[in-house]
């Protein structure tokens, strides 16, 4: 069984810094490509970060590119979102998401598996 679980959400203040691991179980990390998700009430989720099984390729939102980096750590399975310089339009509850593939996408559609969820909170 596939098992996704996110954490270091939290409450911050404006051009804070905070750091998302997602710790996966259940298929070979090491060859999936990983992405990272956003969700505010009543909008769409949508795309943040990817990256491909070897961490060789990276795609970012242009909402979050220079301020984001998505890194991966295949010997411990976990995923990573570093987020520095973060806005209050960045608040949001953040998914990780797994695919059955190698390489880095940006659509929901390209993932099979999702974590549950970790709330980043950035006032101003």
């Amino acid at each position: 069984q596939v098992q996704l679980v996110e954490s270091g959400g939290g409450l911050v203040q404006a051009g804070d810094s905070l750091r998302l691991s997602c710790a996966a179980s259940g298929r070979t990390f090491s060859t999936d490509g990983m992405g990272w998700f956003r969700q505010v009430p009543g909008k769409e989720r949508e795309f943040v970060a990817a990256i491909s099984w070897n961490g060789g390729s990276t795609r970012y939102a242009d909402s979050v590119q220079g301020r984001f980096t998505i890194s991966r750590d295949n010997a411990k399975n976990t995923l990573y979102l570093q987020m520095n310089s973060l806005k209050s339009e960045d608040t949001a509850v953040y998914y990780c998401a797994e695919r059955n593939g190698r390489l880095a996408r940006t659509t929901q559609d390209d993932y099979e598996y999702w974590g549950q969820g970790t709330q980043v909170t950035v006032s101003s």
